[in-house]
């Protein structure tokens, strides 16, 4: 019997890398891309099919999808869009091309796969597409608003296209994560290194507890789960035979998508904005 196959993005580590071991564990055959060579050389060490598929560039997508079609003759019966990096700063802060680059990985790239991904799965009479969000594509934080940006888009996008596969036999489901303990934050520190100057901001003052959050060690958050409790509601989106459209994971989605739908804007905000 053929295995069923899945190609998976952004496992480096945490999230995708997650996903891409315990589904071969399970007998998914696993395409587990990652941006650089460097990481797909480490996937490939133990064991899991890899090569580079990197969002922000069109033929890396294209020719990452026709190396997956090529292995599998043709199929694909799953597709998790995982990968995703935050731009911390203050809105005002963003330049133009730091939220062009974002919405490239972040939405675009996505958008770029999943419409590549469904002719062949309309072909094949099957299939799942499983885009990965966060609890911030339901409720924007501060400091994060270029990739709040993002995971709203994507939630809205990823609606419609779930909307508009009814009645076809591919299903399309979103998983929002709260905290989940991966390299998250050590690739934002970068993203805020190169796209924002701090010295000409009338942020500054404010941005000295940010930077402090960012490289003081701390604990894990309150509300943190591994990143298993993310491939727990995958197993399900792909495997069930009834898909769910969402999948909140960890009390802090479950809270503060609660919240949104009960508190006024004004009381959301003010929330929000004590941390």
């Amino acid at each position: 019997m053929t295995k069923k196959s899945i190609l998976i993005t952004g496992c480096s580590s945490g999230i995708g890398l997650d996903a891409a071991r315990t589904l071969k564990s399970r007998g998914w055959r696993v395409f587990a891309t990652c941006r650089t060579e460097s990481d797909c050389d480490n996937r490939r060490g133990e064991g899991l099919e890899s090569f580079v598929l990197d969002y922000a560039d069109e033929a890396s997508i294209a020719a990452a999808l026709a190396e997956t079609l090529n292995r599998t003759r043709g199929t694909l019966d799953a597709l998790f869009n995982n990968g995703a990096y935050a731009i911390p700063g203050a809105v005002e802060d963003l330049p133009r091309a730091a939220l062009r680059a974002n919405f490239e990985t972040n939405l675009f790239g996505y958008h770029d796969l999943t419409r590549r991904v469904i002719p062949v799965m309309r072909a094949q009479g099957h299939g799942r597409i499983v885009n990965c969000s966060s609890v911030l594509g339901l409720v924007g934080m501060r400091w994060r608003g270029s990739y709040v940006a993002t995971k709203f888009a994507l939630e809205g996008l990823t609606d419609v296209l779930r909307i508009e596969m009814r009645g076809t036999p591919i299903h399309v489901s979103l998983i929002e994560p709260g905290p989940i303990p991966t390299k998250f934050r050590e690739n934002a520190i970068k993203q805020f290194e190169r796209w924002i100057d701090v010295e000409n901001s009338a942020r500054r003052p404010q941005y000295q507890e940010l930077l402090d959050r960012f490289y003081k060690v701390s604990g894990p958050d309150r509300f943190e789960l591994p990143a298993s409790a993310v491939t727990e509601k995958l197993i399900h989106a792909i495997e069930a035979a009834r898909p769910k459209p969402r999948y909140y994971v960890t009390k802090a989605t479950w809270l503060m998508a609660g919240l949104r739908r009960v508190l006024p804007t004004g009381a959301l905000d003010w929330l929000v904005a004590k941390g």
